[in-house]
């Protein structure tokens, strides 16, 4: 097949009533050369596949033919017909051009669908089409939100915890890096931030504000992805350990407003830089690296719960927050605000209580039973 036919067949379709409603659709597009090149070729593509394959109209696709246009789409055959042979660009008018140049990977795939679903969308709505034939298949693969795996149970966190209290405290040193990892974990658990947001956060972003009953509530501010800013509830429990963690360094119990002091304070000297994030990673590192040895220590049972502490990070401490959060029912919406998600769908990840309860019915009460091995 050569330009000539293809041309013949592009032009020939495009005078179809539906294929007219695809030029007005694209015509949206006009002010923007770059949208208006790559929606062209994406309808192109599917009118020349559908004819020259299948012998049929745009309007005549089905939602198993879309299918079929998605997998042709990651391997167009045969390629004589469709792979633009080296790697010259050629002119649409030149014996040798084809519609592809080779297979489209999976986000170009995407892409090309979500093109064309958008296409099919206003086809339906302007009438020209009884319904989208993509719209199943965009349904059927919307991704499922994903549960959170990296994160303690209740368990293995008791385990840090007891690890971080046993820590030596002999020297002064040994004293204030005691101090300093009680006070990382603290404010990683109970405000669920990033390890970015530790680093970057000072003791000024803490302050107290008296509700309308008269009651004061301390909050600390902090800015998180794509420059947004929230309020983290500093609960009592918090603000104790701030407090704690303050007169360690021989500073007053609550900070100042304005203040420039890092949140996590250097072990020697009383310098304002903040904690580089690779430091931060050393020195939980070195915790889970301690509660793991910990675990070890009560037999080889205890080896794949070991490995769990061994492989955890600055991100499975958030990730644990939620979950143990979410276990202790606090309302998802509180979960989402305070940990800076952008929707619901996000924070539902940390809900394994659920997933826990349907793994329970499931096995008290659907069961095979084959009976005793013979």
């Amino acid at each position: 097949m050569n330009a000539s036919g293809y041309s013949g067949y592009r032009w020939g379709y495009w005078r179809s009533a539906t294929l007219a409603a695809a030029t007005a659709w694209l015509a949206r597009y006009a002010d923007s050369a770059a949208t208006l090149a790559a929606y062209r070729r994406e309808v192109e593509r599917l009118i020349l596949w559908a004819v020259l394959q299948l012998g049929k109209p745009l309007s005549s696709l089905t939602h198993e033919d879309l299918l079929a246009y998605e997998r042709f789409l990651s391997d167009p055959q045969p390629a004589a017909r469709w792979v633009l042979a080296g790697n010259k660009k050629l002119a649409r008018n030149h014996p040798d051009w084809r519609p592809f140049a080779g297979p489209l990977s999976p986000g170009s795939v995407r892409q090309a669908l979500v093109i064309l679903n958008a296409l099919f969308a206003w086809m339906t709505e302007a009438g020209y089409l009884a319904g989208n034939p993509l719209a199943l298949a965009r349904r059927r693969r919307a991704p499922t939100q994903a549960r959170i795996t990296r994160y303690l149970s209740h368990e293995l966190w008791e385990t840090v915890k007891e690890t971080v209290a046993g820590m030596p405290t002999e020297t002064v040193r040994e004293r204030l890096h005691a101090a300093r990892c009680r006070w990382v974990l603290s404010v990683l658990y109970l405000g669920g931030l990033r390890a970015s947001e530790l680093t970057a956060t000072t003791m000024g972003a803490f302050f107290c504000r008296r509700d309308a009953q008269g009651i004061e509530r301390w909050w600390l501010e902090v800015t998180g992805k794509g420059s947004k800013t929230r309020l983290v509830p500093a609960t009592d429990e918090l603000i104790a350990e701030l407090a704690r963690y303050r007169r360690a360094h021989e500073l007053a119990p609550t900070p100042q407003f304005g203040e420039t002091r890092p949140l996590v304070l250097p072990v020697i000297g009383s310098g304002e830089k903040a904690l580089s994030r690779g430091a931060l990673h050393l020195i939980l590192k070195e915790v889970f690296g301690m509660a793991a040895a910990r675990l070890r220590a009560r037999g080889p049972e205890w080896e794949a719960q070991a490995a769990v502490l061994a492989s955890a990070s600055a991100h499975w401490l958030r990730h644990t927050a939620g979950s143990h959060m979410t276990d202790q029912q606090v309302d998802l919406r509180f979960v989402r605000d305070n940990f800076g998600h952008s929707s619901l769908s996000t924070t539902s990840g940390y809900l394994h209580s659920e997933e826990d309860a349907r793994h329970e019915a499931t096995q008290e009460r659907h069961r095979i039973g084959w009976g005793t091995e013979k």
